[in-house]
């Protein structure tokens, strides 16, 4: 397998440009980044990567689910994001509406490349 078609390496190439993007920004323009910022970035991308894995595994086993594997996970990163986005408005955040654009954002960001990944795979699984 080569690396740079490899998954695990452009979705580090993907999050550390994400990163590099959060800090500059928060550098620049301080004020439309909340202070949870890299919370949410750990969180949506500790949760992306174990999606795309596990989406992969199950995609080793059945290649013929590809669509229902893809559209599952894109239901559980939905799931998820909202049940932690619940979790810390209950819990007391500060500047909510800011927590959320922020939030909204850095989600975007990973859906999109969950999108890309899907849309690359799905010449070599038509038949």
């Amino acid at each position: 397998m080569k690396l740079t078609s490899s998954i695990h390496f452009n979705y580090v190439m993907a999050s550390v440009l994400l990163a590099g993007i959060l800090l500059l920004l928060q550098f620049l323009v301080p004020q439309i980044v909340h202070s949870t910022i890299w919370t949410i970035f750990g969180f949506m991308a500790g949760l992306s990567y174990l999606l795309s894995v596990v989406t992969l595994w199950l995609y080793s086993k059945s290649p013929e689910n590809f669509f229902a594997l893809k559209i599952l996970g894109m239901l559980i990163r939905t799931l998820s994001a909202t049940g932690f986005i619940g979790i810390l408005v209950v819990m007391g955040l500060e500047n909510i509406i800011l927590f959320i654009a922020n939030f909204f954002i850095i989600f975007l960001f990973y859906m999109i490349f969950d999108i890309y990944t899907f849309i690359s795979n799905l010449r070599p699984n038509s038949k």
